[in-house]
């Protein structure tokens, strides 16, 4: 087994960003361990497709087993599955709550659990988050409670993550974007949603591939929460 690339893991890898951050890291040499729900296997013997419920414990265990199968280590997690569900705060359901809570909250602990679990081995790691700059700026008419709830719990996690791994030489960031052009955004859409930011128009997925590829190869880089937002976390 050859141990010496560095892997990537990548959440909610079969669409949108996710899969952009998979080639991303295929093109920089590293080897990649991509899981969601509807993932296919790949043409690709450096790509470990793991198909899976994030929200389920046994398949982040599933996640990590076989990434270090395979390739022996894990280097990076990009915790980069999430859902949205906009309603008005008392039109939630417990389903919807359970669904929100499960993606975002338990899918990022359980798996970032065992992804640490590997760095200490090896005394270093990065850990980075996908959230969202509505935790900073709420938007009127763009109902996100449960949004900020959980991202913004993340942002926290973020936080405390860096600091009691910092002596043990593992990073951990996110990355806040605001609406990001994606399959999840229909065309018609995109006008009113670029309305949203102060620079009148909606990011690109490359933007947000960008922005993780920067925390990754930063290594005084530790705690961040770095806006890929348009300026909508600094307000309008």
């Amino acid at each position: 087994m050859n141990t010496s690339e560095k892997v990537a893991v990548v959440t909610g890898a079969s669409q949108g960003i996710g899969a952009e951050l998979v080639k991303a890291f295929r093109q920089r040499g590293y080897r990649v361990v991509a899981t969601a729900r509807s993932i296919t296997p790949v043409d690709d013997e450096n790509i470990v497709t793991v198909a899976g419920d994030i929200a389920d414990p046994a398949t982040a265990r599933r996640v990590i087993a076989e990434g270090v199968a395979r390739f022996g280590r894990i280097d990076t997690l990009v915790n980069n599955a999430g859902v949205f569900v906009a309603k008005p705060f008392t039109s939630y359901t417990s389903d919807d709550y359970a669904l929100v809570k499960g993606v975002n909250l338990d899918g990022f602990f359980h798996i970032t659990q065992l992804a640490i679990a590997e760095m200490e081995k090896r005394s270093s790691g990065h850990i980075v988050t996908i959230t969202t700059s509505l935790t900073d700026h709420a938007i009127s008419g763009v109902p996100s409670v449960l949004a900020s709830l959980t991202k913004g719990g993340l942002n926290a996690a973020t936080k405390s993550i860096a600091i009691e791994y910092a002596k043990a030489g593992i990073r951990a960031n996110a990355v806040s974007p605001g609406v990001i052009k994606s399959p999840m955004h229909p065309v018609e859409t995109h006008a009113a949603l670029g309305a949203l930011h102060p620079v009148g128009r909606m990011g690109e997925m490359g933007d947000i591939v960008q922005a993780v590829l920067y925390l990754d190869a930063a290594p005084f880089v530790t705690g961040e929460i770095l806006h890929v937002d348009g300026g909508q976390s600094a307000g309008h």
